[in-house]
């Protein structure tokens, strides 16, 4: 079996921020109306169908409110999270080889398969709030308001109130979201991968992409309720840049349990 070409470190990691920036564009603009669901249903504590009311009450192109500070922000937290996520497997490499769809491996070690990945997906998470918290506090405010406002008007308006720290309003409710979702991500995703191996799934683009999508369920149902709290962060234009997410929180069990 002839060797496989040497690819540079450097190279690897562009392939990954590139497909990163084109994936980001798809995921916004397909994902965009149930966020703007979601965002609304969090910070409005409304019913499904109310919100579904409150939006259509606008327009059908209120689903996509804000996607254009949510493509901006994904395409550099993706670039971000992978290229660093992918630095960081090549920088503490593993003594194991890789799962991979048609491998050798029969056998899932946790230290080494679900531990590190973890490890590294939080210190990844937390890395990529500092890229995507400004594109969420505009997205998150172009999304509540009820008006046909764009999101270069909200950025406006935040600048001239609050200058430039009103764009890291909850920097600690970023963090405390991210954080969780990448590692549960990145270990979940390393299971799958492993799980659809045994089963047969030796495809490999077939294996990441069930993966991915299952990893991403996964890490969105354990980040969601720290989203909360930050939505509603987030949302106040008096809030805090560090300072007021455990508050939040707090509130947030009191009144809705």
């Amino acid at each position: 079996m002839s060797a496989q070409p040497y690819e540079s470190p450097y190279r690897a990691i562009a392939k990954d921020i590139t497909s990163a920036f084109v994936g980001s564009v798809a995921c916004a603009y397909v994902g965009q109306p149930f966020d703007t669901f979601k965002v609304r249903q969090q910070a409005m504590s409304l019913s499904i169908p109310s919100t579904f009311r409150s939006i259509l009450s606008e327009s059908p192109l209120a689903f996509w409110k804000g996607v254009v500070p949510t493509t901006a922000g994904m395409m550099f937290e993706n670039a971000m999270a992978f290229g660093i996520n992918n630095f960081l497997k090549r920088a503490v490499p593993s003594g194991m080889e890789e799962i991979v769809p048609g491998g050798t491996r029969t056998v899932l070690d946790l230290r080494e398969d679900v531990a590190k990945p973890m490890a590294l997906g939080a210190m990844t998470g937390t890395c990529s709030s500092f890229v995507l918290i400004s594109s969420e506090v505009i997205k998150t405010r172009t999304q509540l308001s009820t008006t046909s406002v764009p999101s270069s008007q909200v950025m406006k308006e935040i600048m001239k109130t609050r200058g430039f720290s009103g764009l890291w309003v909850g920097m600690d409710a970023q963090i405390m979201r991210d954080a969780p979702f990448y590692a549960v991500f990145f270990g979940s995703y390393e299971i799958f991968k492993f799980t659809l191996h045994n089963m047969g799934v030796e495809n490999r683009d077939v294996n990441y992409f069930i993966s991915g999508g299952f990893a991403g369920m996964v890490g969105w149902f354990v980040a969601m309720p720290f989203d909360v709290p930050k939505t509603i962060l987030q949302s106040n234009p008096n809030g805090a840049v560090v300072g007021d997410y455990f508050k939040v929180m707090g509130d947030v069990v009191k009144t809705r349990g």
